[in-house]
């Protein structure tokens, strides 16, 4: 049986967890307050780190999970997202709007990876 790993694992959850050669991240959120496109940056840069603390790195990103507060910023969270992903390594993705931890959440992404 292969064995699972949890990385910065606490009470609550893991920020990801390794199983079987695939890695599972958390959801990620940004700053509260700061813009969309801040927001998003900042969580792909946590996605970045994570990645890299699993072995791995976006261009083995198999999907992604967008939540948004408000599909209203569908265009802004998109810019840096495109401006992000790896030239032909795009995941399957799926993006919704829900009431995100705390109002001033606009937006969080879950990533699951090959390792």
């Amino acid at each position: 049986m292969a064995d699972i790993t949890r990385i910065e694992c606490g009470q609550r959850m893991s920020q990801a967890v390794i199983y079987n050669g695939v890695a599972w991240l958390a959801g990620q959120v940004g700053k509260p307050g700061e813009s969309v496109a801040d927001q998003t940056r900042e969580v792909l840069a946590q996605v970045e780190r994570l990645l890299a603390a699993v072995g791995t790195d976006k261009t083995r990103i198999l999907t992604a999970q967008i939540w948004m507060a408000d599909m209203a910023d569908f265009a802004e969270m998109n810019a840096v997202w495109d401006a992000w992903v790896a030239p032909g390594h795009a995941p399957a993705r799926a993006t919704g709007e829900a009431k995100l931890a705390t109002p001033d959440y606009k937006v969080e992404i879950i990533v699951t990876a090959a390792v």
